[in-house]
C-alpha cells in the first residue's frame, strides 16, 4: 500500500514548521514505534529505522524533548540502507502526557499529535467513574478531543445506566457502548477516524484496547489475552506503543495498560473535567472559600441538597491536592536546575586563563 505524508497525518501546520528543515535538505518522518533509542518511522518513501543524534539528546531538557510515538521529526539518511538520524522533533499539535512513575516531576509523553483519544473502560470489574475522571483531565490537557468508550457491554444485562453515569461525570463528551470481542458497536468509532486523522486508545490493562485495534485493522495484529476470572484484572498484553495505518484511512495508536496514572499540573484539564464544581465554587460568598464550613459556601449547600455528588467532589479535591504537590516538586526541580546551571557557569569562568 503506497502512502503519502498526508496519509500519515501531515498537515499545513507541520509543513510550515518543517519548511526551514526542508530548505536544508532534511526529510520528514513520523514515529510509529519506539524501542529504547531505536525508532521506526513512516516516510514518503517507506518505513525506515532511525536513532537520535547526540546533539539532540544532549540538548534535551527532559524525556519530553525527545521523540515519542506520533511525533513528526526531521531526519537525514545515513550511508546504511534503511537507516537515518533524527535531528529535530517538530512542535506538537497535541500530546498526551503523564508524570513518570518513580521520578519527581519528569514528564512522559505517551502519545503525540493525536486528534481524538478513546478513553477505554471495561464494564466488568474495571468500571470506575473516578478513573475516567482522571483520564479526562489528561485528555483535555493534551488538546485532543476525548471520547469515552465503554467496552464489554455484553458482560452486563443493561449497560445503559452505566453509560448515563459516565455522561454525568463527562459532560459534553461522547460516551459509546460496544463489545469489541463480539464486534458489536465498533462502527461507532469510525466517524472519528479518517484519512490523516490519528486516534489513540488509553486505558488500564485488560479493557480490550488491543481487541478494538484488531477490529479496526480487520486482522489479529495485536496479541490479546483474556482477563483473570478471579479478579477481572487484565495482563499487560501490549508492551509498547505503536501507531498503525488503517487500510481504510486514518491511524490508530495502541498503548500499554496504565495501572498507575500520576498527574502533571493540569489546570485546564481539571477545569474542563469538573466544570460544574468550578462554577459552584465561583458562587461562594468569599472568593478564597476553602469549603470547610465558611458562611455562604455554595459548595456545602450543593453537597447537602444533593446537587453535587460527594464521591465526585472528593475525587476533585484529591486530584487538586495531587496537582498542588506536583507543582511544588516542579518548582523545587527548577530551582535545583538553576542552581546547577549557575555552578557550571562559575566553574567554566574559573577555568578561564587569568589575564596578567
Amino acid at each position: 500500500m503506497s502512502s503519502s505524508l498526508e496519509d500519515y497525518g501531515w498537515s499545513d501546520f507541520f509543513a510550515a514548521e518543517f519548511a526551514p528543515f526542508a530548505a536544508e535538505g532534511f526529510e520528514a518522518g513520523r514515529v510509529f514505534l519506539q524501542h529504547n533509542r531505536i525508532y521506526a518511522l513512516y516516510t514518503e518513501s517507506g518505513e525506515i529505522e532511525a536513532e537520535t543524534t547526540g546533539r539532540l539528546r544532549y540538548n534535551a531538557r527532559g524525556a519530553d524533548d525527545l521523540p515519542a510515538v506520533g511525533d513528526w521529526v526531521a531526519i537525514r539518511r545515513t550511508g546504511e540502507e534503511g537507516k537515518a538520524k533524527i535531528h529535530e522533533v517538530l512542535p506538537r499539535r497535541s500530546k498526551f502526557s503523564r508524570k513518570s512513575a518513580g521520578r519527581e516531576t519528569e514528564e512522559q509523553v505517551v502519545a503525540a499529535n493525536v486528534d481524538t483519544v478513546f478513553l477505554v473502560s471495561g464494564l466488568d470489574n474495571d468500571y470506575n467513574p473516578r478513573r475516567v475522571e482522571r483520564y479526562l483531565i489528561m485528555a483535555w490537557e493534551s488538546n485532543a478531543e476525548p471520547v469515552v468508550v465503554l467496552n464489554k457491554a455484553d458482560l452486563i444485562e443493561d449497560a445503559e445506566p452505566k453509560r448515563e453515569e459516565i455522561e454525568r461525570v463527562a459532560p459534553g463528551v461522547p460516551v459509546l457502548l460496544l463489545s469489541a470481542k463480539r464486534g458489536e458497536g465498533v462502527e461507532q468509532l469510525l466517524p472519528y477516524i479518517g484519512r490523516g486523522r490519528t486516534v489513540a486508545l488509553m486505558g488500564s490493562s485488560g479493557v480490550g484496547k488491543s481487541t478494538i485495534v484488531n477490529r479496526l485493522l480487520g486482522s489479529e495484529v495485536q496479541r490479546t489475552q483474556d482477563v483473570r476470572l478471579s479478579d477481572a484484572r487484565g495482563r499487560h498484553t501490549t508492551t509498547h506503543r505503536e501507531l498503525f495505518l488503517l487500510a481504510s484511512g486514518g491511524l490508530v495508536l495502541d498503548t500499554p495498560g496504565m495501572r498507575e496514572l500520576q498527574l502533571l499540573v493540569s489546570e485546564r484539564g481539571l477545569r474542563e473535567t469538573f466544570e460544574e464544581i468550578e462554577e459552584i465554587a465561583a458562587r461562594c460568598r468569599f472568593s478564597d472559600c476553602r469549603h470547610e464550613g465558611e458562611p455562604g459556601c455554595a459548595m456545602r449547600e450543593a453537597l447537602e441538597t444533593g446537587a453535587l455528588d460527594p464521591p465526585r467532589y472528593q475525587n476533585y479535591r484529591k486530584m487538586q491536592a495531587e496537582m498542588r504537590h506536583a507543582a511544588t516538586l516542579q518548582d523545587q526541580r527548577k530551582a535545583q536546575e538553576e542552581k546547577a546551571r549557575v555552578k557550571r557557569i562559575h566553574r567554566a569562568f574559573n577555568r578561564m586563563p587569568k589575564k596578567r
